[in-house]
């Protein structure tokens, strides 16, 4: 229900602001055509960790926005919309997310860097806080369901193994740190280094992966699926399913040299 409510918020304002032709989001079947001659197409999870709110666990909002393809305004509205909505990553001219927690933090990238701002709760103006963020090239914590341990491809097994001894490329030993919040989790590591995973096809290409591989780029990292960039991928469904992986770039590099790490069965779980 949480979810519904944030994702009419979210679809009342674009509508308002004149600016949006579509809206993409997690909670709905298809995107929504909003404006004919609205510039831009906004893709969106309006609430990801959404089963944390319960127990007061960080959640979050993440968006990505595109121009639209004005190539397509004359295919009918439920096709245009569609295709507006498919674009690949590195068509992206905006990206952010809204982190809920401690602290209300907006991070954004226009394509000049990656920049975080904190909500002044006394005058609800977002403040520069973090200005040009620059992810450390490695870090020190991976974050992962190691409750899934035995589920995994034995390179990611070895990966993990290996950093937690201390035994890899950086020699000290690696920390596990995992709320299970998409956007908490990536906030640690987009600050502190190292990488966030999801190694099962579970996460949106479109509207998780895209946003948050765009702005962990302009910090001067890398998001992929294990095998291949983020950002060059195109989507061909809306609710497209794949691995991630996101972090610093050394780290990443690491953990892609393994190989086989990305989980191709679901025993015993939800997707």
């Amino acid at each position: 229900m949480d979810c519904v409510v944030q994702n009419e918020i979210i679809l009342s304002s674009l509508k308002k602001s004149g600016k949006v032709a579509v809206m993409a989001s997690e909670e709905d079947d298809a995107p929504i055509w909003i404006n004919d001659d609205g510039p831009f197409v906004v893709v969106t999870d309006p609430l990801d960790g959404s089963r944390n709110i319960d127990a007061s666990i960080p959640t979050g909002t993440i968006f990505g926005i595109y121009r639209r393809i004005v190539e397509l305004d004359h295919l009918p509205r439920e096709e245009k919309a569609t295709l507006n909505s498919l674009q690949s990553g590195a068509k992206l001219v905006a990206a952010g997310y809204v982190l809920y927690s401690s602290a209300t933090i907006l991070c954004t990238s226009f394509g000049s860097g990656t920049h975080a701002f904190t909500l002044d709760h006394s005058t609800g103006d977002f403040i520069l806080t973090h200005q040009d963020i620059k992810i450390p090239p490695r870090g020190q914590i991976y974050s992962v369901n190691d409750a899934r341990y035995f589920d995994w491809p034995e390179g990611l097994r070895q990966y993990i193994d290996t950093v937690r001894q201390g035994k890899g490329r950086y020699p000290k030993k690696y920390s596990a740190r995992y709320i299970c919040s998409l956007v908490a989790d990536f906030h640690r590591t987009l600050l502190y280094g190292g990488v966030a995973m999801n190694p099962r096809d579970h996460l949106r290409l479109v509207y998780e992966a895209n946003p948050l591989s765009f702005l962990v780029e302009q910090a001067g990292g890398r998001g992929s699926d294990g095998k291949s960039r983020i950002l060059s991928m195109q989507p061909v469904k809306l609710h497209q399913r794949l691995p991630l992986f996101l972090g610093s770039l050394e780290d990443m590099k690491e953990l892609e040299s393994y190989g086989d790490v990305q989980q191709k069965v679901n025993p015993g779980y939800e997707v």
